[in-house]
């Protein structure tokens, strides 16, 4: 018999000719087989189809174990390629001619059946042995085995589909510096998400960049972060074993829920993944969005897979091998009704299509079925119809390091790149957004490939990138539109304004459409909601307009949607800059966006016919941002070229919008979202004129709870270092700013009388920075908050010796802080010299004997300092532990966004330690008071997490 080697050497041509059309089934079951290393498997998905199968077979036929490998393989693939490869296949690829099967997850006796949807198949050929639940099944239904045969061309064909739809992913090319529309295939370009479970505690009114990045703020430093494959979305839970029928899959614009799921369709086409799954759906709610009238699931699926619809209702038999995937929810334009009591509905059943995936996602209809839906957090669909539920925070810190170098074939040109995104706090924070990445990515590659210089400016583009995120985007939108769109008529030396100009018309009418639709929260369009605004449909793939809106163009639906929200605000904002003409347009703007004051009177366009709800204005807040980056790029010339005219007054513009920041800090009570909004509109505007006025007037600043990320505390620290005042309060309590974001705010925290840390995940080396301030000459600080932060005995040791000489202090309130006997081994020595110091609370931590032996010492060496020791030693003290413990009760969001649990555990330590020194009065009956709502609510907790 002729070895495996010899006959694909002889058969090499026929074999190139049935599998160059579609290669990479072929190409990834060999990978997987050990035939191709990684690196040659990610070489050949770049090659032409025709040029990747050759070299697969030149690789393959260099060896004999190879070449048998390879004949298992085309078993297994056969079913993707035409009816001669599959004849050649039962001729040619025996079982008992090679040695090595390739390992599959499919279990059988002695060989694995044809074709990746191997659990329909199994025990169908005459070479298996069917396992015994096949048995029973084939018994009760004689006439399954005609199915089969019937069902096995179309899901072939619809495998096909799915993998030529799904195995590209749209990147940018690096080609001389020129931004192109190109795409990359998904194996290489796909970089894995970051998930964790849904608490689903998300305020939709708020901007969802803003959510996100205070939910991430609290899962990176307190919750187990769970990394996971789409895959794995249906895995078998660890407390029941059971694998989960509905899931939930929750993020922002931009997250990556739709490449996950296009990575999971892909995956199971490949037949790489979920092989219990007969028939994968994948539905779009914006394509659902064209269906008027009602109709059956048949007749909707029969319209949307053509290539099945004489199989549905086989496959409709075992509606437990189905999958649909239901991606986006928050573009659905139906109502949907929750709490209807649900028809008794079947397969053809004709009823709106909002009711129909109702019916399908809570499970009254087909519940057998699985189902994944994907939405952004503002849309409601109740947890309680979920066996899982996730929220899709993006990419970790090595994930936007493995996307920046998938991103640049240079891998000198990555590396810069991503070395500037991580010291650089605004574009690090945005950079765990993959779609935010790419942008980043995008406009990077203007300042850092290599040979980069633009004449019509000074200075090398590498020694100017970015700083601010509108800078980020300008950049964004400067390279689309001069190195794509413009290419015919815009050389690399052409001068930015000459650049501009030359897109003018385009940018303003986008522009205008982006802002009026933002005001009424719309970012949906149809085409002739874009012909209205001067916006030319067939532009959108041949010009620059391809980085900036997308069509989502199915078999029967076309619309428009910008690439992202962001660049939708963006657009809106430079629209606004440009045609704003004077100081007072600019106020009467500011006062619209930030607070709903409709302008009294003014010919500019973006105050013409405004119509904004009050409850809209807290999603203006990026794009007010975006607008003050923007003005003072036009103030500098940056946007010459796009205006005709100078604004009015320039020179003073700065200094009057100085004193509109003063008026708003002085004359309003600000919420804290607002407050810490003025802050990054000053930082983007980025002009001392300005900050130097309005900074003196914040006397305080109050974002308690706000869960801050390192671009807020970079905001405020340089609003703050403008102020020659000292602030008399600063309460950044329960923030979770750690030790990142506080190094950020040091500069100024001296000058703060009342500085609230409580509970922002700081350890020693927030310790050591705050001993730092307290040494400091110019330390102004009076009361220290740092309950609920692990800085430990070493840390506390630091802060005892920087109070040893510190004059200023006189309330410090050390709470649950990990202090340990070793932690008091110098109080009594620093201590006892400081003359400031009248207050000092440190319950809740296990000093020991020995530590309590020396805090009585300092109590008698120093009789004007109360010590506060035990939690029934102050009345005061276990009220407020009460109210804590309430707060904590109504806001179940407390729990997860700090070791809460752990925290009141240590309370209930301290309570039993003091109640055994203490048994009657008004004291103890608070403290029992206290000891058991705590209990309870350990409970609670405990029994929530049980039943996730």
């Amino acid at each position: 018999m002729a070895s495996a080697q010899q006959l694909l050497r002889s058969q090499r041509d026929l074999l190139l000719n049935w599998t160059c059309d579609h290669p990479a089934p072929l190409l990834r079951w060999l990978h997987d087989a050990e035939v191709l290393s990684s690196p040659q498997y990610l070489s050949l998905l770049e090659r032409s189809p025709v040029n990747a199968v050759a070299q697969a077979l030149e690789t393959v036929c260099a060896m004999e174990e190879s070449s048998q490998k390879f004949l298992l393989v085309l078993r297994e693939v056969q079913d993707y390629y035409c009816g001669d490869l599959q004849v050649w296949v039962e001729r040619h690829c025996r079982r008992d001619a090679v040695s090595k099967p390739v390992a599959e997850p499919v279990k059988v006796e002695d060989k694995k059946p044809k074709g990746p949807f191997a659990k329909l198949l199994k025990g169908k050929s005459k070479r298996f042995t069917p396992t015994p639940e096949v048995k029973a099944k084939e018994e009760l239904k004689p006439g399954r085995s005609v199915k089969l045969a019937n069902i096995r061309v179309p899901i072939s064909a619809h495998k096909t589909t799915l993998l030529k739809r799904t195995e590209q992913l749209k990147c940018y090319s690096e080609g001389e510096g020129m931004a192109s529309n190109s795409a990359s295939h998904i194996e290489i370009r796909y970089t894995d998400l970051f998930v964790t479970e849904d608490n689903d505690l998300v305020d939709s009114s708020q901007h969802e960049y803003f959510d996100l990045a205070s939910r991430r703020a609290r899962i990176y430093v307190h919750q187990a972060c769970q990394r996971i494959r789409p895959c794995h979305l249906l895995s078998p839970e660890a407390t029941s074993g059971r694998s989960p029928k509905r899931v939930k899959v929750k993020g922002i614009a931009g997250i990556g829920k739709s490449i996950a799921v296009q990575r999971l369709v892909y995956e199971w086409a490949i037949g790489k993944s979920m092989r219990e799954f007969t028939c994968v759906f994948d539905l779009r709610f914006r394509e659902l969005n064209l269906i008027e009238a009602p109709l059956s699931l048949m007749e909707l699926l029969g319209e949307r897979f053509r290539y099945l619809k004489a199989v549905l209702p086989d496959l409709f038999a075992s509606p437990s091998s189905l999958l649909f995937i239901l991606d986006g929810l928050d573009e659905f334009k139906f109502p949907l009704d929750w709490n209807s009591p649900g028809k008794n509905i079947d397969v053809n059943t004709k009823v709106p299509v909002s009711e129909l995936m109702v019916a399908l996602i809570k499970g009254s209809f087909l519940p057998e079925a699985s189902v994944i839906l994907t939405t952004r957090p503002s849309t409601e669909a109740p947890k309680h119809f979920f066996q899982k539920c996730c929220v899709v925070l993006g990419f970790e810190e090595d994930q936007v390091k493995e996307y920046t170098s998938k991103f640049y074939k240079d891998s000198k040109v990555a590396e810069k790149v991503y070395d500037y995104i991580s010291n650089n706090d605004n574009l690090f924070v945005l950079s765990f957004i993959p779609l935010y990445c790419y942008i980043i990515c995008t406009a990077m590659a203007e300042f850092f490939s290599s040979g980069t210089h633009d004449v019509g400016d000074s200075k090398s583009l590498e020694l100017n990138p970015p700083r601010t995120v509108s800078e980020v985007y300008f950049c964004y939108l400067f390279t689309a539109v001069k190195h794509h769109a413009l290419r015919g008529s815009a050389e690399r030396s052409t001068p930015r304004s000459e650049v501009l100009s030359l897109a003018k018309q385009q940018l303003t009418n986008l522009g205008k459409l982006a802002y009026e639709n933002l005001l009424q929260k719309k970012i949906m369009f149809t085409t002739a909601d874009l012909e209205n605004y001067g916006v030319t449909p067939a532009d959108v793939q041949s010009t620059f307009l391809c980085h900036i809106l997308q069509p989502l163009k199915e078999e029967t639906v076309e619309m428009f949607s910008f690439f992202h929200l962001t660049v939708q605000e963006h657009l809106a904002a430079l629209y606004c800059s440009i045609n704003l003409f004077s100081e007072e347009d600019i106020i009467q703007a500011l006062d619209f966006w930030c607070f709903g004051v409709h302008p009294p009177s003014s010919i500019a366009a973006p105050l013409q016919n405004t119509d904004l709800n009050m409850d809209k204005l807290e999603s203006l807040q990026m794009f007010t941002r975006f607008f003050m980056g923007l003005l003072r790029a036009r103030l500098a010339g940056q946007l010459d070229g796009l205006v005709l005219s100078p604004m009015e007054h320039g020179d003073g513009i700065p200094t009057r919008l100085g004193v509109w920041f003063q008026d708003q800090f002085k004359g309003r009570k600000l919420e804290n979202q607002t407050a810490l909004n003025l802050l990054h509109c000053l930082t983007e505007f980025h002009m001392k004129e300005a900050t130097s006025i309005a900074a003196p007037e914040i006397k305080t600043l109050n974002l308690f709870k706000m869960k801050l990320s390192v671009v807020d505390c970079a905001a405020m620290h340089y609003v703050l270092q403008f102020s020659p005042h000292k602030l008399q309060e600063l309460n950044l309590g329960y923030s979770n700013i750690g030790n990142r974001g506080l190094n950020r705010l040091g500069p100024i925290l001296h000058r703060c009388e009342s500085l609230y840390l409580r509970y922002n995940c700081l350890d020693r080396q927030a310790a050591i920075l705050e001993s730092a301030i307290l040494r400091s000459n110019e330390c102004q600080v009076k009361k220290l908050f740092m309950c609920g932060n692990n800085l430990g005995p070493e840390g506390v040791l630091e802060l005892w010796n920087a109070l040893e000489h510190n004059t200023t202090v006189e309330e410090l309130y050390l709470d649950i802080t990990g202090i340990t006997e070793r932690g008091t081994e110098n109080i009594v020595n620093c201590l006892s010299k400081n003359t400031s110091l009248k207050t000092l609370t440190i319950v809740g931590n296990d000093i020991g004997d020995k530590g309590r032996r020396r805090l009585k010492e300092l109590g008698q060496s120093r009789p004007g300092l109360r010590i506060i020791a035990n939690f029934v030693d102050d009345l005061g003290l276990l009220q407020a532990y009460l109210d804590w413990v309430e707060e904590i009760r109504v806001d179940r969001d407390q729990m997860d966004s700090v070791k809460n649990a752990d925290a009141l555990q240590s309370v209930l330590k301290g309570l039993k330690l003091a109640g055994e020194q203490v048994e009657k009065g008004e004291n103890a009956e608070k403290a029992k008071e206290l000891h058991t709502k705590i209990v309870e609510l350990l409970k609670t907790s405990t029994d929530m997490t049980g039943q996730r």
